[in-house]
């Protein structure tokens, strides 16, 4: 018999590209995983993963396993979705992937009421950026994940995702007190060409959207200093260092020294969403989940 645990570690070396991103995905140790991969070698009588250079490909072998069983895994989640429903049983784990402000601003509240309503539901809960949520939450290394799509633009995701909207989120250009346009309404791409930027590391998409801010502006955004926390960035411009485009979602109070002013033309905007397995749609727990995080969302009110 085959070990669909260890088809789910395999799967998420597939999607992950390495036996430590897998581990990392599925909170295990990349020892673990690799000793789970090698027990379905040993069961199968075929060689899954081969090594190439410092790291781990799939074989032909092991690409056609990964691919026979996304059905079969979408079946048995859909057969235990059905069986927790016609119990009446809101229990269970789901597990759940969001980008950090999101942790702070929805997660946090959505998951203290839970524990409230539903004490039965655990929702152990890692941070990703939305293109790795999205590779989790589709091959079924998390059940949940909440995501963020910039000014509009697409984010791919796979048919086999259902998407439910929270909200739409504002970013603002936060500036010391006593710059030069600390007093404006709204920004311009043309009034920020010159300023020296905090923004996200370059493989992040809230710094593909900074670029695009600037899109026909040579040359900018001259981005100085790089840092994966919002809250970092608040405190280097508030050093002087430059200014910063910042999320309203899990924002704290920035203070008397500091103005947020929002962009116009584009706005810089993007819009929240809750992913999940179609498979799921029915299982009370994660119902239970989403219907908390979209409780936190109203509660955020819109334009947050």
């Amino acid at each position: 018999m085959i070990d669909l645990d260890a088809v789910v570690a395999l799967r998420a070396v597939a999607t992950r590209g390495s036996v430590a991103a897998a581990g990392s995905a599925l909170g295990f140790t990349p020892s673990a995983v690799s000793q789970q991969i090698k027990r379905l070698e040993r069961g199968t009588g075929v060689e899954l993963l081969e090594r190439v250079g410092r790291g781990v490909v799939l074989t032909d072998a092991g690409r056609s396993l990964v691919a026979a069983s996304s059905g079969l895994l979408a079946e048995l989640e859909q057969i235990e979705t059905d069986l927790r429903r016609a119990a009446g049983a809101v229990t269970g784990e789901v597990r759940l992937a969001a980008f950090s402000t999101a942790v702070r601003g929805l997660v946090a509240p959505a998951l203290g009421g839970l524990r409230r309503s539903h004490p039965g539901v655990a929702v152990p809960l890692s941070e990703a950026e939305p293109w790795d949520t999205v590779a989790m939450v589709a091959s079924g290394q998390r059940d949940l994940g909440v995501v963020h799509r910039w000014g509009g633009v697409a984010l791919a995701t796979p048919e086999n995702l259902v998407a439910t909207p929270l909200l739409t989120d504002v970013a603002d250009v936060v500036l010391r007190a006593d710059h030069p346009l600390a007093g404006r309404a709204e920004l311009h791409p043309a009034d920020l060409a010159e300023e020296v930027w905090i923004a996200t590391p370059e493989a992040t998409i809230c710094r593909q959207w900074l670029r695009r801010l600037f899109d026909g502006f040579g040359g900018a955004p001259r981005v100085v200093h790089e840092s994966m926390e919002f809250a970092g960035h608040v405190e280097l411009v508030r050093a002087g260092l430059g200014v910063a485009l910042v999320p309203r979602l899990g924002r704290a109070e920035l203070g008397e020294d500091l103005v947020a002013i929002p962009t116009a033309q584009p706005a810089s905007t993007r819009d929240v969403v809750a992913l999940h397995r179609r498979s799921l749609g029915d299982s009370p727990s994660l119902r239970a989940v989403l219907d908390a995080l979209v409780a936190a969302a109203d509660a955020a009110g819109p334009g947050r």
